[in-house]
C-alpha cells in the first residue's frame, strides 16, 4: 500500500500543491511552521475522516478562504482509489469519486500509523489518549466497531440528560432500565472488539521491546475495564443509580476503559524515565503496524512526525533498519541521510513544497 500523489486546496498554509511520492521514504524537511505537519495532517484525514489535532475543522481551511480540498490517490495490492475530502460549512467525502453519506465509510481505504512526539501522552495524560489510540486501531480494520461506538457515546448522552432530568424534574427512575440495556448490548460489542485487539497487541509487543531494549526490559499490559457479562454490566448499572442521578451523569461504563503498561512490574508513566516512555510509544507504534499487515497482509503507511526531535541517531537508525516494505512519510527541521534506504526529500518553505 502506498501514497502516489497528493493534493491540497486552501489546506491550512497550502494553497495549491500537488505532491509526487515515492513507496519508501519521503523526507519532508524545513524550518518550524512552514507546513510539514499539514501534510500529514491531510493525509491522516483521508484515512481517519477527521484530524490528529485540530478541534474545529474551520481550522484546517486557509485563512480568509470558505472551501478546502484533500485529494489523495493510493495504490493497494489489489486495486488503486481515490479519497477526496472538501471542507466548507460541511464536510463531503469521496471515494472513487462517490460521494460517502457516512464519514466512517471511509475508514480501511488507507491505512496509517501515525507517530509525532504528542504520542507520549498516550502513556503520560489521562485514560482519553489510550483509548483513542485504541478506537483509531481498531476502526480502521474493523468499520463496525466505530458504529458500535458511536451508539454507545450517543446512548451515554440520552441517559446522562435522563439522569439530570430525574434529579431536577422528578421522572421516574425505572426508565432508565431502557438506556441501561441498550448501553450494556453496544458495551459488549465494543469490549469484545477492544479485549481482541488488546491480546493482538500484548502477543507482538513483547517480543518488539525485548528487542528494542537488547532484552533488558520486560514490558506487559492490563486492560482496566468495567466490562465482565452483558448482564452484570446492567448489574453494575443499577447499583449505581442513585449516585449516578446525584452526579448526573453515568460513574461506571466502558467509556472509562483504561489501559496501564508496567516495564519490568513498574507502572512506566509513574516510575518510567524519558527514555523509557519514549521506547514504549515506538514498541507499540511497530506493534500496531505489524498488527494491520496481518489482518490485510500489506503495510500500512508510516508517518512520523518530527521524528529526529525524539530519537537519538542510533535509536532512529535501528528503528528504521527494522522497517521493510512501508511508505514513510517523515517531517524534520533538517534534511538526513536515512540508512542505506532509497528515500526522497522534499524542502517545505510557506506552503510550497520543493523536490529535492
Amino acid at each position: 500500500m502506498y501514497i502516489k500523489n497528493i493534493k491540497l486546496s486552501n489546506f491550512r498554509n497550502y494553497e495549491n500543491q500537488e505532491i509526487e511520492l515515492q513507496n519508501g521514504i519521503n523526507l519532508f524537511y524545513g524550518n518550524n511552521a512552514q507546513g510539514k505537519t499539514n501534510i500529514l495532517e491531510a493525509v491522516y484525514l483521508c484515512a481517519i475522516g477527521k484530524s490528529f489535532r485540530a478541534k474545529k475543522e474551520k481550522e484546517l481551511i486557509k485563512l480568509g478562504q470558505e472551501n478546502s480540498k484533500v485529494e489523495i490517490q493510493y495504490e493497494k495490492s489489489d486495486r488503486e482509489g481515490k479519497i477526496k475530502i472538501e471542507l466548507n460549512e460541511k464536510k463531503r467525502v469521496f471515494v472513487n469519486d462517490i460521494k460517502q453519506e457516512k464519514l466512517s465509510d471511509i475508514l480501511g481505504n488507507i491505512n496509517i500509523v501515525m507517530f509525532s512526539p504528542d504520542d507520549i501522552e498516550i502513556l503520560k495524560s489521562g485514560p482519553a489518549k489510550r483509548r483513542r489510540f485504541l478506537n483509531v486501531l481498531i476502526s480502521q480494520l474493523r468499520p463496525r466497531y466505530i458504529y458500535n461506538l458511536n451508539m454507545y457515546l450517543k446512548t451515554l448522552e440520552q441517559r446522562n440528560s435522563y439522569l439530570r432530568q430525574i434529579k431536577l424534574e422528578n421522572k421516574s427512575k425505572q426508565l432508565l432500565e431502557i438506556w441501561d440495556e441498550k448501553l450494556a448490548e453496544y458495551a459488549k460489542n465494543i469490549y469484545e472488539y477492544r479485549n481482541e485487539f488488546i491480546d493482538k497487541i500484548k502477543n507482538k509487543i513483547n517480543k518488539i521491546h525485548s528487542n528494542v531494549t537488547e532484552n533488558k526490559e520486560e514490558i506487559k499490559i492490563k486492560y482496566l475495564t468495567d466490562f465482565i457479562s452483558k448482564e452484570k454490566y446492567i448489574e453494575d448499572l443499577k447499583k449505581t443509580w442513585e449516585i449516578d442521578i446525584a452526579k448526573g451523569y453515568t460513574s461506571k461504563g466502558i467509556h472509562r476503559d483504561d489501559l496501564i503498561f508496567y516495564i519490568n512490574k513498574k507502572q512506566v508513566n509513574i516510575y518510567g524515565s524519558q527514555g523509557q516512555n519514549r521506547t514504549v510509544i515506538l514498541s507499540l507504534k511497530l506493534s500496531e503496524l505489524e498488527i494491520i499487515y496481518e489482518e490485510i497482509g500489506e503495510y500500512p503507511i508510516l508517518l512520523l512526525d518530527d521524528f529526529m526531535s525524539e530519537l537519538d541517531i542510533i535509536r532512529r537508525e535501528n528503528f528504521l533498519k527494522n522497517i521493510n516494505n512501508t511508505q514513510i512519510l517523515i517531517t524534520c527541521t533538517d534534511e538526513f541521510t536515512i540508512c542505506d534506504k532509497m528515500w526522497k526529500t522534499y524542502l517545505v518553505n510557506n506552503g510550497n513544497v520543493i523536490k529535492r
